[in-house]
């Protein structure tokens, strides 16, 4: 009682040191007259950097009244990095970067220093971050506000009207402004010129691009230029005039910043930063158009039908008709499933609505055949959403169907290209990217910080990629991590194509992480035939609990494929001759991590609806 005073008075305490109207006006004049107008690019001229893939968005907004698009899948960290720069550097009129994951470090620096040319020679740069995670100090954050007057920043959803969140202002919104704290905005957006745009899961932050010290994100994005960009631009322009979006100098700390400047206005100066030697060559390499083509062109499709489905901010509205559009279609397209549906996802806690979809797949005559990709408790950057996913393996598989293939950490498949070409040292990283965030045990909540370092096998990679293939022709790649927390609580966006062609290259992607070098098989335990009845019906019972689920010996574990065998479906008479048992959290070596997990998948469930 006394802890929940305490915050009570933190939370009161906040509200009654909220900058009056007057100062946050006289603040919002400052900001806007010391904003410099002048412009690096001659009038009349566009000043952008013409390359491969501005020409082919151009072209293709040429074609535009016969409906054709042009995507790019974006695997790899390193491309997905250099398409973001050499889009910014190529833009002569508009930039909107929509993400829910903002951090000033080395890829952070490349961005934002890439945004901040472009506003100087012209374009309209429009900045809108989650204020959990983006671009946090509000002394940054000042500065940027008094930039230039191309260049905007807005922050979604700010807890008490700051750019900075304390420790205990968090946990104070937690008891108090719940869902306030919890309705984030997940969605990941750069459009360019409004005719190209990088839609998926990718954050800014170096461990997305594979610059991580001790852990890399496997994450996967769309590169798409086409009519369905003017959808993209509307969506954006609903979260940019919501009134939960505050332009940076209206929020409390900000606008102090601001004040306190008024006598020295040199202290809002953007300061020059010290390229490291990678960031120096990606620079480099975001000027060179055709070099980076080249590697993209692999990946390039021509494509028809393409869609884009988004959460608008008043998706938490109780009577809002445009509440869960992204979920909506994501459920839709899996209902309509006629033989396969192949999912990744990081976070494999299944809401209420996908249990009941899934389920109806399975009562169907002929059932359709789902095989899931996600992580392992080794490879996870949330063990809490882990701990969860590990309680219902007997619901995945025996009543949903699920295939379930868990990613190591250490993967044998090179799937990313860490520090290949880019002028990698161990001296470059930067230990600060693994700090811990405010909350980092969620899923698509979570500020993605809380995974531990690597040991001396190299650095660890996780899933962090959102992505379905149903039927061989439909692919869906976005920020939806199909969890309660995508349905109820955050907003998400997705691009659909319906292309075989393509979804077959996304197919392969996929696969390749579910390789037995890079995955375990998830499968029913061995047991002697007089237990198995006896076992699976208290396992079942105790899964059931929301609290003492402590039955010690699960339904389901994880399986290594022999040397020399083929891979087998869990169903087929010879799985367990080719498959060892490797226990049910292989690759965590001892420590506190397995306790945890065992802890809140006994008495967790009460945690599922936020995870």
């Amino acid at each position: 009682m006394n802890n929940a005073l305490v915050l009570l008075s933190l939370l009161m305490l906040s509200a009654c040191s909220s900058l009056p109207e007057t100062k946050h006006a006289e603040a919002g004049a400052f900001a806007r007259e010391r904003r410099s107008v002048e412009s690096e690019c001659p009038a009349g001229q566009l000043c952008g950097l013409r390359t491969p893939l501005s020409e082919l968005a151009a072209r293709t907004a040429a074609e535009g009244a016969a409906g054709k698009h042009r995507v790019i899948l974006l695997d790899q960290g390193h491309d997905a990095l250099l398409t973001r720069l050499q889009m910014i550097e190529s833009a002569t009129r508009s930039i909107e970067l929509q993400v829910f994951i903002y951090d000033l470090d080395e890829s952070g620096t490349l961005m934002l220093d890439a945004l901040v040319r472009a506003a100087r020679r012209g374009v309209k740069v429009r900045v809108l971050l989650d204020q959990l995670y983006g671009l946090t100090r509000p002394q940054l954050q000042a500065k940027l506000a008094v930039l230039h007057e191309n260049f905007e920043l807005k922050l979604y959803s700010p807890m008490f009207n700051q750019a900075k969140t304390s420790k205990a202002e968090f946990f104070a919104g937690i008891l108090f402004r719940f869902r306030n704290i919890n309705q984030r905005m997940h969605n990941k957006l750069l459009l360019v010129d409004g005719r190209m745009a990088v839609v998926g899961g990718r954050n800014i932050q170096d461990r997305y691009f594979d610059w991580g010290a001790g852990y890399n994100y496997r994450d996967r994005d769309l590169w798409v230029a086409g009519p369905v960009t003017a959808r993209m631009r509307d969506n954006f322009n609903a979260f940019w005039t919501s009134p939960r979006s505050r332009s940076a100098h209206e929020l409390d700390d900000v606008a102090r910043v601001l004040l306190d400047a008024r006598a020295e206005p040199a202290r809002l100066a953007l300061p020059k930063r010290d390229y490291s030697e990678r960031m120096q060559t990606f620079k480099a390499m975001s000027q060179d158009g055709p070099r980076l083509m080249a590697e993209l062109v692999p990946y390039l499709h021509t494509v028809e039908a393409v869609r884009f489905y988004a959460d608008l901010p008043d998706k938490h509205a109780e009577a809002a008709s445009s509440r869960a559009r992204a979920s909506n279609a994501v459920y839709q397209v899996i209902s309509e499933a006629k033989h396969s549906v192949l999912l990744q996802t990081p976070y494999l806690v299944m809401s209420r609505m996908a249990r009941q979809t899934f389920r109806g797949l399975q009562r169907r005559p002929a059932p359709v055949r789902v095989e899931v990709s996600t992580n392992s408790l080794a490879a996870t950057d949330a063990f809490p959403v882990y701990a969860l996913s590990h309680k219902y393996k007997r619901l995945y598989l025996r009543e949903l169907g699920f295939r379930i293939h868990e990613f190591k950490p250490y993967p044998a498949t090179a799937l990313m290209r860490v520090g290949q070409g880019v002028g990698w040292s161990d001296k470059h990283e930067r230990a600060a990217t693994d700090a811990p965030a405010l909350f980092g045990y969620t899923g698509s909540g979570s500020g993605g910080r809380l995974a531990e370092s690597a040991d001396k096998k190299g650095r660890r990679v996780g899933l962090h990629a959102k992505s379905m293939v149903v039927d061989g022709r439909i692919a869906v790649i976005g920020s939806h991590n199909f969890d309660p927390r995508s349905d109820d609580f955050n907003t998400e966006s997705m691009l659909l194509i319906e292309d075989a062609p393509f979804a077959a290259q996304l197919a392969d992607s996929i696969r390749t992480d579910m390789q037995p070098d890079n995955a375990w098989a998830i499968a029913p335990r061995r047991s002697l035939p007089a237990l198995a009845k006896v076992n699976y019906s208290l396992g079942k019972l105790s899964e059931q609990m929301p609290v003492f689920d402590i039955w010690p010996w699960p339904y389901a574990t994880s399986y290594q494929l022999k040397p020399g065998c083929a891979a087998l479906d869990y169903s087929d008479p010879g799985f367990h001759d080719c498959a060892e048992p490797v226990g049910d959290f292989p690759g965590v070596e001892g420590g506190l991590k397995g306790i945890y997990t065992r802890i809140i998948t006994a008495f967790g469930a009460g945690l599922e609806p936020i995870l």
